[in-house]
């Protein structure tokens, strides 16, 4: 006698608001990375000791995005925290772009104190990447429950 074939079934990523949050994380995600593509090629030539970071990190970004794309909770904690620590380099490095917009500076490829805006707007992002992950790391999206599938013919037990 075969056994039946297990389908194994996620049952919180079915939820709408797993979805919702699921979409919002990958969004936020793609927002930060062209915000920091627009403020590394904008600023290329003020960012010297930079630009290998400023790179890695958008690749990152997109990165965990696919990941939580394909409903990979366990990203979820490191986007908490790889964004804590990119709004405090935002919130640091902002000041710095504003102070470019002075006498005697290089030109950089985009005014420097719209490169501050761009730099000023990554924080509040991070923020809501930030609890948008945690959300979802609470939905528990690995949740796996098997079930049977049945053909819906009825047997009659076999006689003892």
């Amino acid at each position: 006698m075969a056994e039946d074939e297990v389908v194994i079934e996620h049952p919180n990523r079915d939820a709408p608001a797993s979805k919702a949050t699921r979409a919002i994380v990958v969004a936020l995600l793609l927002i930060t990375a062209v915000l920091l593509a627009v403020v590394t090629i904008g600023g290329w030539d003020a960012l010297t000791g930079a630009r290998a970071l400023q790179v890695a990190w958008i690749v990152l970004d997109v990165g965990m995005a696919v990941l939580v794309l394909r409903w990979n909770r366990g990203v979820l904690p490191v986007v908490a925290a790889l964004a804590l620590l990119l709004g405090i380099f935002a919130l640091v490095g902002a000041p710095a772009w504003f102070d470019r917009d002075k006498a005697g500076f290089a030109s950089t490829g985009l005014d420097a104190s719209l490169l501050g805006v761009l730099t000023v707007l990554i924080a509040p992002v991070q923020l809501l990447l930030i609890a948008f992950a945690m959300q979802g790391f609470r939905q528990a999206w690995n949740v796996e429950v098997e079930r049977r599938p049945h053909d819906g013919a009825q047997t009659a037990p076999a006689p003892a």
